[in-house]
């Protein structure tokens, strides 16, 4: 079994270009990189986050199809209670999980098999499902992806 730790943020609460930096995947050249014929992603594990950068901020706000989402612990709850499911639906050991105000955290054992993508996509989209059931309607509550970390044991 495979050990992961992953966690996506809340729609629309940390955006590219944000103040507090951001990880995207703008592909560019730092002064400090070296020289090569081509451009260098900034998202991968060990890279450093992107400072804020206004235009790129003020752009993704406009881009939102709904207000950013902040959590409540009612929510939180229901967020949490549907991740606990799904790993056990899934076959998948559930050794932690956290729902905060803007973002969750689950570690994850795994088979071999099972891609990190579609882990992290199951648990986002079921606690959607419930989320949207427990409100009454249908809206975006997670980010696009999220981060997916293999553990080393």
């Amino acid at each position: 079994m495979d050990f992961c730790l992953l966690t996506s943020t809340t729609y629309g609460t940390w955006l590219p270009g944000d103040p507090r930096g951001s990880i995207t995947s703008v592909r560019d050249f730092r002064p400090s990189d070296q020289k090569t014929s081509s451009r260098i992603e900034h998202d991968r594990p060990g890279e450093a986050w992107e400072p804020m950068i206004s235009g790129l901020h003020a752009s993704a706000q406009k881009l939102l199809k709904q207000p950013p989402v902040l959590l409540t612990v009612a929510q939180a709850l229901v967020a949490v209670e549907q991740i606990r499911e799904t790993a056990e639906f899934r076959g998948w050991q559930l050794l932690a999980a956290s729902v905060m105000r803007n973002h969750f955290h689950a570690v994850v054992g795994k088979p071999e098999s099972a891609r990190l993508g579609r882990v992290l996509g199951d648990l986002k989209a079921y606690a959607s499902r419930a989320l949207n059931a427990r409100a009454g309607r249908v809206q975006d509550w997670w980010a696009h992806d999220g981060s997916k970390r293999m553990l080393p044991d």
